[in-house]
């Protein structure tokens, strides 16, 4: 593989871990958004109860409610998931614990509830959603407090560099990784775009798209340390590509059997 002309300012502004500290990534298979099926809502109790019984790791999804609580809901809006309507952010933590999820007697469970179920019998992979026009440290701080004090393997991502780049000054020994696609971003200004969140986020590992692996970003961040673990695998097919190009499957459906 050719080096990249941006390998040395990899090393200077994003400088590759300590292994024993990742090694626990490239350990486990991990249930997207738990253990879901048609009778098992996606980041639901019953999800990551399934996961935890058959030892997967377990990836999440973080929003924050409107009274500052870091909540386990993928989407920014109920109606996909639940009976009810409108934005997760405009509702209190009381209000969205007492939401139930589609096709199930669960309800939307807060990280702290996640974290007290999981009581570090498995590893967690938890991303924090944002967008561009929100400000991301009320939802981060809501995180690191949940996580304050947790000993079991965990780490926090994001598809937005600000995220990651708020936990390497504000909680540095939390683990921390950029969440990367590349869709329409293949060329030579996605590939220095994306060396820009690299050096910006300072993450300790990368979740990359399974549809853009091979990639010559995520294999130049894997050979210097960094690990991947690869998103969302779900089929067969996936599972050997992530095998070959990756450290681990994100996976779900037939990706996971």
């Amino acid at each position: 593989m050719r080096l990249s002309p941006f390998a040395p300012i990899d090393r200077w502004l994003a400088p590759a871990p300590d292994p024993a500290r990742v090694a626990w990534i490239g350990a486990h298979v991990f249930a997207h958004r738990g253990l879901h099926g048609a009778d098992r809502p996606e980041n639901s109790p019953s999800a990551f109860a399934a996961a935890i019984d058959r030892r997967f790791g377990i990836e999440c999804d973080i929003q924050r409610s409107g009274d500052g609580q870091a909540m386990v809901f993928h989407d920014w809006e109920l109606e996909r998931l639940t009976g009810a309507s409108g934005p997760v952010a405009k509702r209190t933590a009381a209000n969205l614990g007492s939401i139930a999820l589609s096709g199930s007697g669960d309800t939307i469970p807060t990280l702290r509830n996640l974290i007290d179920q999981v009581a570090g019998r498995v590893p967690l992979l938890i991303e924090i959603k944002s967008r561009r026009d929100m400000r991301i440290a009320p939802v981060c701080l809501a995180v690191r407090r949940v996580l304050e004090g947790y000993r079991g393997a965990h780490a926090v991502m994001s598809f937005d560099p600000r995220v990651v780049h708020w936990f390497a000054r504000q909680a540095p020994l939390t683990l921390r990784g950029l969440v990367v696609t590349e869709e329409n971003a293949k060329d030579a200004i996605g590939a220095f775009k994306r060396h820009l969140a690299l050096w910006r986020a300072k993450p300790h590992f990368l979740a990359y798209d399974i549809r853009d692996l091979p990639s010559a970003f995520a294999e130049s961040q894997r050979k210097r340390g960094l690990p991947v673990a690869s998103w969302t695998v779900r089929s067969a097919e996936l599972r050997a590509r992530a095998a070959e190009h990756a450290d681990a499957p994100i996976a779900e459906g037939a990706g996971i059997a």
